[in-house]
């Protein structure tokens, strides 16, 4: 199916989203993190990459991935309209991914990242268990 917007109207719609707050991931993990006790955790530090969440004291970043902006392997399915340019933007956000999770540990931070569709009840409890090694709980 076409796209029923132009070019800029397009673009204008797809500013819009936001980028932070989204329920389904960060203000979800900000619930799970309430509800299993983890403190000391913060927003919008000025480390590279801006990471979701930072542990400062433990040297741990937490990025919340969406499925379908970062190409889960296990969630994501390719547009039908302008598949081109989709594939491409998902190719580039995987490989901004790499470089930022590189360069943080090479600074010395742990970085881990979850999946939108690991903040559901059923993938939870593993990543609670990575959280709770890495700030050594």
């Amino acid at each position: 199916m076409a796209d029923v917007f132009d070019a800029a109207t397009r673009s204008s719609l797809m500013g819009r989203i936001k980028s932070h707050g989204n329920r389904t991931t960060e203000l979800k993990l900000i619930e799970v993190f309430r509800a299993n006790g983890m403190t000391g955790w913060r927003r919008k530090q000025p480390l590279f990459g801006k990471p979701d969440f930072v542990f400062r004291k433990q040297r741990v970043c937490v990025f919340v991935d969406g499925c379908f902006w970062h190409g889960c392997l296990k969630c994501y399915r390719e547009p039908t309209s302008n598949a081109t340019y989709w594939a491409a933007k998902v190719r580039r956000n995987k490989a901004r991914d790499r470089r930022v999770s590189y360069t943080l540990r090479g600074q010395g931070w742990t970085v881990l990242r979850v999946w939108e569709h690991q903040l559901a009840p059923k993938g939870l409890a593993r990543f609670l268990g990575r959280m709770r090694r890495a700030l050594g709980h």
